[in-house]
């Protein structure tokens, strides 16, 4: 799917409609010292293996995780994602 990198949309901190720049959200990788990924390292060393159901699946598509950033006071707003297999950004 091709969208374009500019966008005139609504500003929910200027409260009226603006040019936005469009950006993909890049998700970071998940820490390692969280309680849960410690947990979960710990449960599956040694000779015992994956503490529950291996997952199997999954969706065909990933949801879009867009950022708008509005060009007037800089400050960013996500919306409501949507599915596409491939995200390209024009302009």
């Amino acid at each position: 799917m091709k969208m374009p990198r500019r966008i005139r949309t609504y500003c929910p901190y200027c409260n009226e409609h603006n040019e936005h720049e469009v950006e993909k959200v890049r998700n970071n990788p998940p820490s390692e010292m969280k309680w849960g990924q410690r947990q979960f390292r710990r449960v599956t060393s040694g000779y015992r293996g994956y503490p529950r159901p291996l997952p199997t699946g999954g969706k065909p598509t990933q949801k879009t995780d867009l950022r708008f950033r509005c060009n007037e006071c800089g400050k960013a707003h996500s919306r409501k994602g949507f599915r596409t297999s491939r995200l390209e950004l024009e302009g």
